[in-house]
């Protein structure tokens, strides 16, 4: 099994570590309607995806 030659510093094992940020959700907002939306999805108000219906909606959902 494999073993380190020499203990890794605690400011080297920060620099490695930097890039394992959580980054923020990308949002953007259906054409449509306004709503906020993941990309490549299906807007949930309005059941629309790249301008075209997807999901038939009620009148009462609205």
């Amino acid at each position: 099994m494999a073993v380190p030659f020499r203990k890794v510093s605690k400011t080297r094992g920060r620099m490695r570590r930097t890039h394992y940020k959580i980054s923020e959700n990308a949002v953007t907002t259906c054409p449509k309607c306004g709503g906020s939306v993941k990309p490549h999805r299906v807007c949930p108000s309005c059941g629309t995806y790249k301008n075209k219906e997807v999901i038939k909606q009620n009148e009462e959902n609205n």
